[in-house]
């Protein structure tokens, strides 16, 4: 009922989900891809998407062949309901709990909710995120033990045997940028730089070496100090 050589990856345009994107394309037949419009401030990732889809094509022909179909699913609901730095014009900052404010309780929890939704419906046995727990803002629901036990709840709620792809679970950023180099070389790297987007601020129109963003916000610190481990050699 489920095709174990077909993948859905949550792509939403950035550094991370484009690398678990080449990832996927790499290990598995056939790829879709699933994005989600939550009211998220830095929406200009959702523009960036098709282009990125499109570049995957120059990075590896064999790849061109693989990659499906393309879904965006609404959940503006989740920005509405949320108090968020990514939802609401919040400073980001650390709060009382020791958590960043950019953290929307339960955002991952829903998409892999609805990925497994869409699979079941695709007949796609495997599902991919960009989680990471190495080199992550502190959010609770990008451990490993959450996707575990999404997994496990999700295979026995929908009696179906989905597995749970975290590429990027036990890597920094550093390492994210040579796992992309590994997959598709410097044409990947260079594509990553140019076309994806991970600024909490929606930043499209300051370059730098690692690509578009403030530069301030923590994603943009995080993507950039990898890239400079990276590029020094140290990842």
């Amino acid at each position: 009922m489920l095709d174990d050589g077909k993948a859905l990856v949550l792509f939403s345009g950035g550094q991370d989900s484009t690398t678990c994107l080449a990832w996927a394309l790499d290990k598995f037949e056939s790829v879709e891809t699933i994005g989600f419009v939550y009211g998220q401030r830095h929406a200009v990732e959702m523009t960036c998407r098709a282009p990125v889809r499109e570049a995957m094509w120059g990075v590896n022909p064999d790849w061109r062949a693989r990659l499906g179909e393309d879904h965006v699913i609404d959940l503006s609901v989740l920005g509405a309901v949320a108090e968020s730095a990514l939802t609401r014009d919040i400073e980001i900052a650390m709060n009382e709990e020791g958590l960043p404010t950019s953290f929307v309780p339960g955002r991952n929890l829903v998409f892999l909710t609805f990925a497994a939704m869409l699979a079941y419906r695709r007949g796609a046995k495997h599902i991919v995120g960009g989680m990471c727990e190495t080199d992550f803002s502190g959010y609770p629901d990008c451990r490993d033990d959450s996707v575990k036990a999404m997994q496990l709840a999700l295979n026995i709620g929908m009696a179906r045997q989905f597995v749970l792809h975290t590429p990027l679970m036990w890597i920094d950023k550093a390492a994210t940028w040579a796992l992309a180099k590994s997959l598709g070389g410097d044409r990947l790297v260079e594509m990553i730089v140019n076309e994806t987007h991970t600024c909490y601020h929606g930043d499209r129109g300051t370059r730098h070496e690692w690509g578009y963003g403030c530069g301030a916000c923590p994603a943009c610190e995080l993507r950039a100090q990898g890239f400079l481990k990276f590029s020094s050699g140290g990842a």
